[in-house]
């Protein structure tokens, strides 16, 4: 079969990475697995096996979700966005797939909701129209109002076959944070977590013993940053490692190096071999998006999570808050993080006792799979 995701991640790099583990399970599975993207590059993702295509790049204005920016940081205009609903709908002419796979809309995205809405009507107009799927993580970003979740709702009743939830129901159900009427409730598919396989030791050891500090791929670690750079200078007996994501992570660098001169802490950007580097940390410092989670949850690594709350986001936060009765970790909130504080829950969690790694499902790329395919063969 072939599988069409369309995703476009705004600010950090999560969405991609779930959509391009989910396109791994497909092609490892023997099919064609097809991912449109509509933000910008990520060069530390891993893309093997699946077709990546890339549309005009769109990033947020930071949380401003309604404000969508070119690469250059222009406002983008109709142009601009009508030649991506173009581009988006010619690969969906060409490709033709059996499996339409949308990653969050209509639960969110509601910025590019007419991109999606034509492709969806163009879906319907193909020779053989391909089962239409939304795919979302564990918790969402709450409606700020019921016409939100009502607009959803209808677009789900007109339009879908079925919801992929990427999550245990064991852990959290989507009503956690979101309003589930009995229309979207005859739609959900739990899936399980959508997981790469667990990392494995770094072969290098690269990692092992050291309190590692990251905020994903994006660019909005740095207070994290600045407070772990202040936090290794406290506690220099520490083998403290901060990776800093995002397209200037460069600049980041350098700027903390400016700011703090010779710190305790090793400054380098995001790594493709994080996972295995977490595998033998002493600590983790992070954010808590839905992959960082999975890979703490996985590890069994001890963990500081520090979730993003800017703009009024409660994501993370309700996330943080069904990890934290686990051994081992604990939530600081961004309004309370200092060097001290950063230490003292160090501390805490380091000296808490082992986390067990086999309590939750992380089987979900696989399973996906499987109900999708399942929904085509009996459309066919």
């Amino acid at each position: 079969m072939k599988i069409l995701i369309a995703v476009t991640h705004l600010l950090g790099t999560g969405h991609l990475s779930r959509a391009l583990t989910l396109g791994r399970a497909f092609a490892a599975a023997g099919h064609r697995a097809y991912i449109v993207s509509g933000g910008g590059s990520a060069p530390h993702l891993d893309h093997s096996g699946v077709d990546l295509i890339q549309l005009p790049p769109l990033r947020s204005d930071g949380v401003a979700f309604n404000r969508l920016l070119t690469p250059t940081g222009e406002q983008a205009d109709d142009t601009y966005l009508n030649n991506r609903v173009e581009q988006l709908c010619d690969t969906l002419r060409d490709i033709e797939p059996d499996i339409l796979i949308t990653e969050l809309f209509p639960f969110g995205r509601r910025s590019l909701k007419h991109e999606f809405l034509v492709l969806l009507d163009r879906a319907t107009k193909l020779p053989k129209p391909p089962v239409v799927l939304a795919s979302i993580r564990d918790i969402l970003a709450p409606p700020s109002k019921p016409k939100k979740a009502q607009d959803a709702t209808k677009i789900l009743t007109s339009h879908y076959d079925g919801v992929l939830v990427h999550s245990d129901p064991q852990a959290t159900r989507l009503e956690a944070s979101w309003p589930v009427t009995t229309e979207v409730s005859k739609k959900l598919h739990y899936t399980g977590y959508v997981a790469p396989a667990a990392p494995t030791p770094h072969p290098e050891g690269v990692g092992k013993g050291e309190i590692l500090v990251s905020a994903g791929g994006g660019s909005v670690g740095s207070a994290l940053y600045q407070v772990a750079a202040k936090a290794a200078k406290l506690r220099p007996a520490l083998r403290w490692r901060i990776l800093v994501g995002g397209s200037s992570a460069a600049e980041e660098i350098m700027r903390l190096k400016e700011q703090h001169g010779e710190t305790a802490a090793i400054l380098e950007p995001a790594r493709p071999d994080f996972r295995q580097m977490l595998h033998g940390a002493a600590a983790s410092v992070s954010m808590c998006g839905y992959n960082t989670a999975l890979d703490l949850l996985q590890t069994g690594v001890p963990a500081v999570i520090v979730p993003f709350d800017a703009g009024n986001e409660v994501e993370q936060s309700l996330r943080a808050a069904s990890l934290t009765p686990l051994h081992g970790i604990t939530s600081l909130a961004a309004a309370d993080l200092t060097p001290e504080a950063l230490c003292a829950a160090l501390d805490n969690v380091i000296a808490a006792p082992a986390r067990p790694t086999d309590g939750f499902r992380f089987d979900g790329a696989a399973r996906t799979v499987e109900i999708a395919c399942n929904l085509a063969k009996e459309r066919a």
